[in-house]
């Protein structure tokens, strides 16, 4: 019983803190996000078409199109030594992005949890 309640509240903690363990990413909530993509020089990518990127995007954002078929050589203009950061719609295509920039070597990816629908849902303002 003991080792279940360990097991249990290790779990909590884990996925609480933010790290998504099945895509080797932080998940960072929008205030978070927002203050870790302050810093001067932060990598930051949407992920969106550009008909999405358009209507609304985070102030400093690059738009690289997920459904791109030059999409991953894209991704090699950023320094892998740095922190990348990066968003879509609601967080699927971001979390399906992390596997290609683990493949070009990446070791610092975090990603906005919920996306920009969870960013505006906070109040916080997009770019256009």
């Amino acid at each position: 019983m003991r080792i279940f309640f360990f097991s249990v509240i290790f779990s909590i903690l884990a996925t609480g803190c933010g790290w998504n363990s099945s895509s080797d990413s932080v998940g960072l909530e929008p205030e978070m996000f927002k203050t870790e993509i302050a810093v001067v020089g932060s990598q930051l990518i949407d992920v969106r078409t550009p008909e999405e990127y358009m209507q609304g995007h985070i102030s400093g954002a690059v738009n690289i199109d997920y459904f791109s078929k030059d999409f991953e050589t894209h991704l090699k203009q950023f320094d892998t030594e740095k922190k990348i950061y990066m968003y879509c719609r609601s967080g699927k295509r971001s979390s399906k992005s992390v596997s290609k920039l683990k493949a070009l070597g990446f070791s610092q990816i975090y990603e906005l949890d919920g996306g920009i629908i969870n960013w505006r849902s906070k109040g916080l303002k997009t770019a256009k």
